[in-house]
């Protein structure tokens, strides 16, 4: 192959990498949208923590 066959292989993989990349930052972004609009009034999960644990006087649990 010559090097401007190459030269313009190369560049039509980086014309679809760059699609490609912003065709699936749109799409996320619709999908982020839809689900604040359709879970918007569930409450978040919530989180509990583990009971303490208790020291004897000697440092022990």
């Amino acid at each position: 192959m010559p090097w401007d066959e190459l030269l313009w292989m190369f560049i039509l993989l980086t014309v679809v990498a760059i699609f490609g990349q912003l065709w699936f930052h749109f799409v996320d972004s619709l999908l982020e949208r839809a689900k604040r609009l359709l879970f918007r009034r569930g409450q978040p999960p919530v989180w509990h923590t583990l009971p303490g644990e208790k020291e004897d006087d000697d440092g022990h649990q």
